[in-house]
């Protein structure tokens, strides 16, 4: 990209011919001048990152309508100014403040939008050397007179501004200075930039100018006039009222004023901490000295009534009998049983050891799972209010922390705002999403949750803008994820983690009959007509119907089927009693979403089943593996992550290492070519647990052994023959559940997470840990490939092209 060297002062200054575009409304900028500019519209911000990225170099465009949010490139001016960005202050309504410095008009030669911002090809208007003739002299005297003029007649415009004119010598930085501090509309300053020569700016700020002071003489005249005819009445009236509003800002009031009086009293009739109220009382007696209707005066009462509105010590009475809140948890929720054994746990501490701080749960789970209504549950079970907090998409820190007091409409943190609504200074405090944070020129929400977080700092929280400490300790916290991935790990060390596992089919057939329905039949106005569920319809809808971890899908086809049967009762059809038996499932909903299985009823070869996991359950992988003649490729189909190609590279090596041992020729891949595929080829799959899976699919096809089909697997494979052990376990085992597969592989080192399984989940499993790839296969294949062959079974099928 070529640049043109441009000398600016005693600098030069290489500008780039394409550079970021940020449109200009109503403002023209002029050469040598140093402006403030609000940046706020997307695509301008990210003009303003490119250019920061840089050289801090912009191009500066004014638009011909300023109304227009999204201007195209005819909506733009062809005479701009290439600007260098000094510095950038971030505003608390989103926008960006910056001061930016002019050094050169420019033209724009052709215009990009195909960038997420708009960019211009530029040409640089480098000023020709002063002339020195008598008409550019006369004309820079005469323009010089002029504006002199101009500025005795303009109050707008400070007299300071001829002190600095008079130290300018070069004509060119003259003119540009003359036309910035001229109070003109856009397309006349625009004009004057687009006079490329000095002598045109000159000519063209000589009629400006003359026309400017002839129209000031006339408003002067007609002031002059105006100000002569004004009675002594009226005179009188006039002085009377500036003396009052001096008085007013001097502050000096007979009696202060009513609102003083409210603040004072409200600060009487509450306990506050002792900075509190004597921050308090400063500002109410800084308060009583301003005039009511002062900007600052807004200010400081805004800053009062939050102080005395919050509730510093406002703590509700905690329900401390073990039975009443065993009760009301079991009564919102079926199962979920590590989170109600926690909360007791807390009520336990708190009755002997009184008062304890508030501890920070972290509910982990799929979608669905309860994690966001367990919150409203431990609120009404301890009897305390209850205040959720979505933290999805946050990208402010401003947001956890506040602004300053100094920014315009600045107010706390939704923290701080959360307590207020709350009333109660010991509240229940939902963080929901917590794993979907942002971050961005804004600041790190996460970083500023690290105090709020943390039972041993959050006693002296500071709001930015309370500026006073406030004690979160009595807070419990309960926040929500999906996945502990994406939660910075300095902030996942401050909470304690409680897995809430994906429901089974009996879990989830208890919730329909005692939450959802009764739920569902008073929303739906069906509850004076007897609803009937029967059992075998619910589980006809749980698996025909959902793939869920959670219950949030068999809530809405349940709500189907009564909306169903709603319109049939408003078209006149009145039965005594409504009921559901198995059959009318599929009159209602249609035809099953999801068959029974998917999966391959008889041992096949290249045809194996993992268990994988999703942040909204877990599912039984199915890979296939089919050899062709070929010279040594190895094809991953499948839309297969970085990790999991890596796992099947491994697999293949390990079985070409131990060849010999199975009974394969050790030079087989060389005649060979291998394809490995895992439907859902349109689902993108990662991780490493597949390895396992793949390593058996390959050696099955190689050997020309069956896979039994009742078994599935997960683990880590290593080159060296070791299964590593993997995550997820609950929602694997209860895929494998799901889709009737008992038996299953695991890693040794996996044994250990058994005990925090349920025991419903575990009941009917086989499970069999395996600490290295030789005891695993085994348990695969049909017959370990190891040991001669002495009969052959009659029940193998090799896999077709596609997936049945």
């Amino acid at each position: 990209m070529r640049a043109t060297k441009f000398p600016y002062g005693t600098e030069t200054i290489d500008i780039k011919s394409r550079l970021p575009v940020i449109p200009l409304r109503d403002v023209v900028v002029f050469p040598h001048m140093v402006y403030p500019l609000l940046v706020g519209r997307e695509f301008t911000l990210k003009a303003l990152n490119e250019a920061m990225r840089g050289d801090k170099l912009v191009f500066l465009l004014a638009q011909r309508v300023s109304n227009i949010d999204a201007p195209r490139v005819e909506d733009l001016y062809s005479v701009g100014v290439v600007a260098r960005v000094l510095q950038i202050m971030k505003m608390p309504n989103s926008t960006v403040k910056i001061l930016v410095e002019g050094l050169a008009r420019a033209t724009v030669k052709s215009m990009d939008k195909a960038t997420p911002h708009l960019s211009a090809m530029v040409q640089v208007v480098v000023p020709s050397p002063d002339e020195k003739d008598r008409e550019m002299e006369a004309l820079a005297r005469t323009v010089s007179e002029n504006f002199t003029e101009y500025v005795r007649l303009n109050r707008r415009v400070p007299d300071d501004v001829l002190v600095s004119l008079a130290s300018i010598e070069l004509h060119y930085q003259l003119a540009d200075t003359i036309a910035a501090h001229l109070v003109l509309k856009l397309e006349q300053r625009q004009r004057v930039l687009e006079a490329l020569t000095v002598r045109e700016q000159f000519q063209v700020l000589n009629e400006l100018l003359t026309e400017e002071v002839e129209i000031l003489k006339i408003e002067q005249k007609i002031d002059g006039s105006v100000r002569e005819s004004m009675s002594r009445s009226q005179r009188e009236f006039y002085l009377q009222q500036q003396l009052k509003a001096i008085r007013d800002e001097l502050g000096q009031f007979e009696e202060p004023g009513a609102e003083v009086d409210s603040f004072t009293g409200a600060l009487e009739k509450k306990q506050y901490p002792e900075a509190v109220k004597a921050r308090a009382e400063e500002e109410i007696k800084k308060l009583s000295k301003m005039h009511p209707y002062s900007a600052e005066a807004a200010v400081v009462r805004g800053y009062i009534e939050w102080l005395v509105g919050l509730p510093w010590n406002s703590p509700t009475t905690d329900r401390t009998s073990f039975q009443e809140v065993t009760g009301i948890l079991d009564a919102d929720h079926f199962g979920l049983q590590k989170a109600k054994k926690r909360i007791i746990e807390h009520l336990a501490v708190m009755r002997l050891a009184g008062k304890v701080k508030g501890p920070i749960l972290c509910l982990v789970g799929p979608p669905g799972a309860g994690k966001t209504s367990i919150g409203k549950s431990i609120a009404r079970a301890l009897g305390r209010n209850f205040v959720r907090m979505s933290l999805g998409g946050v990208h402010d820190e401003a947001e956890i922390r506040g602004h300053r007091k100094t920014y315009i409409g600045a107010m706390p943190g939704r923290m701080i705002q959360a307590l207020k609504k709350a009333n109660s200074s010991n509240p229940v405090f939902l963080l929901d999403e917590i794993d979907k944070l942002g971050k961005d020129f804004r600041g790190d929400p996460a970083s500023a949750l690290l105090e709020v977080l943390d039972p041993e700092q959050n006693s002296t929280f500071t709001d930015n803008y309370l500026e006073v400490e406030f004690d979160l300790s009595s807070v419990l916290f309960v926040t929500t994820a999906n996945t502990t991935g994406s939660i910075p790990v300095p902030l996942l060390d401050r909470m304690e983690i409680i897995r809430l596992p994906g429901y089974l089919d009996f879990e989830k057939v208890a919730i329909a009959k005692n939450y959802l329905i009764p739920k569902l039949i008073k929303e739906l106005g069906v509850e004076k007509l007897g609803v009937d569920f029967h059992e075998d319809a619910l589980e006809e809808i749980i698996r025909s119907y959902t793939r869920e971890s959670g219950v949030r899908e068999m809530e809405r086809q349940i709500s189907s089927m009564l909306r169903k049967t709603a319109v049939e009762i408003a078209n006149g059809k009145k039965p005594r009693k409504i009921t559901y038996p198995k059959r009318k499932v599929h009159e209602l909903l249609g035809a099953p979403k999801y068959k029974d299985t998917t999966l391959k009823l008889v041992p096949t070869i290249g045809y194996s089943l993992g268990l994988a996991w999703t942040e909204v359950g877990g599912e039984v992988l199915p890979v296939e593996v089919m050899t062709m003649k070929g010279k040594g490729k190895l094809t991953l189909t499948g839309s297969l992550g970085e990790v999991m190609q890596e796992s099947a590279k491994a697999a293949l090596s390990y079985i070409r290492n131990h060849a010999r041992s199975f009974g394969i020729s050790e030079d087989f891949f060389d005649t060979l070519e291998m394809h490995v595929h895992v439907p859902e080829g349109s689902v993108p799959k990662d991780g490493p647990s597949a390895g396992i899976t793949m390593l058996t699919a390959m050696l099955s096809t190689l050997t020309s052994i069956p896979v039994r089909c009742d078994v599935a697997m997960t683990g880590e494979i290593t080159l060296t023959g070791d299964i590593f052990p993997i995550g997820g376990l609950n929602e694997k085992l209860l895929a494998a559940k799901r889709n009737n597969v008992f038996n299953i592989i695991l890693p040794e080192k996996n044994r250990k997470d058994m005990s925090e399984l349920a025991e419903d989940l575990l009941r009917g499993l086989k499970l069999h840990f395996v600490k290295t790839i030789a005891e695993a296969i085994p348990l695969a294949l049909e017959r370990n490939p190891m040991i001669p062959l002495k009969h052959k079974s009659t029940r193998v099928i090799r896999p077709s092209a596609t997936p049945q």
